[in-house]
């Protein structure tokens, strides 16, 4: 079963996936300039040129898994906590946000109407830049007047997810398709 983007373990799925067609992938390339000297005697021919042509597609995936290597998913406690402190927010697990100068990981996201909170336990996250390139990357999409957090303090992260979850429980009017749009916008700029 493919695991979505946004959904708990994409990471680690997306790792798996990237090594077995890097592998895969080179294999074939191998494959293909020995079965092209063989049946010629020369690294000089046809087979040779399909070789080469197919390193791109493999160095392209080769690329994803090194991007993607050193980066973790959410831990089973913390997935399991924030679903049972804020079950009623929407949420996206496990992505790498891209597009403000290098790579950032954001464990979870917990979003309501106008507020976007975020979570990371990665040292190497800038929490600010992250959350105003994300405040920028929304108003440029015309989603705009919205609060983005990222956390490194889980207690606090998670005492702001739950009092949004208890917002929602007394006003259920919040409108779903600007929380989806917000998700929809976050899934975009991830890897």
């Amino acid at each position: 079963m493919r695991i979505q983007k946004g959904a708990p373990g994409y990471i680690k799925a997306q790792k798996r996936k990237f090594l077995v067609g890097t592998i895969a992938e080179f294999a074939v390339v191998i494959g293909l300039v020995v079965l092209g000297y063989v049946q010629t005697g020369s690294r000089l021919n046809l087979l040779t040129v399909v070789a080469v042509v197919g390193c791109l597609p493999a160095a392209k995936m080769l690329v994803e898994l090194i991007t993607l290597w050193p980066h973790h998913g959410i831990r089973a406690d913390v997935y399991k906590e924030v679903e049972e402190k804020a079950p009623l927010l929407l949420k996206a697990y496990d992505l790498v946000m891209t597009g403000s100068g290098k790579a950032m990981q954001v464990d979870v996201f917990v979003i309501s109407d106008h507020t976007v909170y975020g979570y990371t336990d990665s040292q190497k996250t800038d929490e600010v830049k992250l959350s105003s390139y994300l405040k920028e990357m929304l108003k440029n999409n015309r989603v705009e007047k919205v609060t983005v957090k990222v956390f490194h303090d889980y207690t606090a992260f998670l005492a702001r997810a739950e009092g949004m979850n208890n917002i929602m429980m007394v006003d259920q009017s919040s409108d779903r398709r600007r929380e989806n749009t917000i998700r929809r916008l976050l899934l975009t700029v991830s890897i």
